[in-house]
């Protein structure tokens, strides 16, 4: 009996959530992490936006131009398809940072300044969550050309590619005071959106090619507005800019290291 090649897209749905996985292995090491204080907090939150930064330019934002021109739109028109994305994903974190109550984003009784603190942190979440939906759908859409060894080196990358995400976000989580248990479930929660992502991969494969390069611009846009308006600001107020500069570039280019090799 030979296989059914009717079956791969599907796999490739499952492939999907084992790459979103991924993002609880690295969330493991938050266990493994010494006490807080104030110059780790910023260290850490710097080098999670270092690997955000890395993972919104070389995953995200390139992946999208280069999908454009494998779809066959002119470099002129695939470039301009994902900065509108870009554009777009901006826009909507900095309406939800505008319209949605602060209350949602603190837990008991807090000054100004921490829920101000946490509720960028929260936005933070929720960007790189978005960022994990298109990634789920690239690895759908690998899946539905029956590409059966394409589909499992993509899904194989962006594995591998989470595992630096997942911990980011549970030092993100940790840095603001929330315990090592909590940052790391929310972690692994902010994986479920890959599988949906792959899902619709699967069941798109014509119009999602078409809206791809949008969608990996939209999270792009998410993610850098995210970093440049909220993480930089808050790393830097406390006095240790440097600590936190270099941090975040060695977010980046450890995050740049594993998009480029495995990506």
């Amino acid at each position: 009996m030979g296989f059914d090649f009717s079956a791969i897209p599907w796999i490739g749905a499952l492939a999907s959530l084992i790459a979103g996985s991924a993002t609880t292995i690295g969330a493991l090491g938050i266990f493994l992490m010494p006490k807080k204080n104030e110059k780790l907090e910023d260290a850490l939150m710097s080098f999670a936006a270092g690997v955000m930064l890395a993972a919104a330019f070389f995953g995200l934002i390139l992946a999208g131009i280069d999908a454009a021109k494998g779809i066959g739109f002119s470099d002129i028109h695939g470039v301009s398809f994902v900065i509108f994305g870009i554009v777009t994903g901006a826009l909507f974190v900095w309406s939800l940072n505008r319209f949605v109550p602060h209350e949602h984003f603190e837990t008991g009784t807090r000054s100004p300044t921490d829920a101000l603190r946490f509720k960028r942190i929260w936005l933070f979440v929720i960007a790189i969550a978005i960022h994990n939906f298109p990634e789920g759908m690239a690895v759908g859409v690998g899946f539905a050309g029956n590409n059966m060894s394409n589909g499992i080196s993509l899904a194989f990358g962006i594995a591998l590619q989470n595992i630096p995400e997942g911990f980011a976000v549970a030092v993100a989580l940790f840095a603001v005071g929330y315990s090592r248990t909590f940052s790391f479930l929310i972690a692994t929660l902010t994986g479920l959106l890959e599988p949906l992502g792959g899902v619709v991969g699967v069941l798109s494969l014509g119009i999602g090619q078409t809206f791809y390069p949008i969608v990996l611009g939209f999270a792009g846009g998410a993610m850098l507005f995210i970093i440049s308006d909220e993480i930089i600001p808050e790393t830097h107020r406390k006095g240790h800019p440097s600590i936190a500069t270099f941090s975040l570039i060695t977010g980046f280019v450890v995050m740049m290291f594993f998009d480029v090799l495995f990506g």
